[in-house]
């Protein structure tokens, strides 16, 4: 059993930058591909990035994934945020590397990121 607790998220000028982080509980993290996924009100889940048991950062786009296995943390760095990138943010813990939200077997209570000026 896993548990990942969201920390990072609030109201950012489009331009800005936001960090998000999930930290896992128990002593398996680094066993674990992680993800990031996005829900927009009204809009089905959408992936976001994902990274895997080994690598270190996954750039795509303006989001980098990062991870630290030592802290048993996985982080979402976003830059040049837009409008249309508010959503609830979810961190996900999973098996196998994938950008289907089916895969992943935990997830993050989510995390309210909006986009505003």
């Amino acid at each position: 059993q896993v548990q990942l607790v969201q920390s990072g998220g609030g109201l950012v000028q489009p331009g800005g930058s936001l960090r998000l982080s999930c930290t896992a509980s128990g002593r398996t993290f680094s066993s674990y591909v992680m993800g990031w996924f996005r829900q927009a009100p009204g809009k089905e889940r959408e992936f976001v990035a994902y990274i895997s048991t080994y690598a270190t950062d996954s750039v795509k786009g303006r989001f980098t994934i990062s991870r630290d296995n030592a802290k048993n943390t996985v982080y979402l760095q976003m830059i040049s945020l837009k409008p249309e990138d508010t959503a609830v943010y979810y961190c996900a813990a999973g098996r196998i590397l994938s950008d289907a939200a089916t895969r992943y077997d935990y997830w993050g209570q989510g995390t309210q990121v909006t986009v505003s000026s």
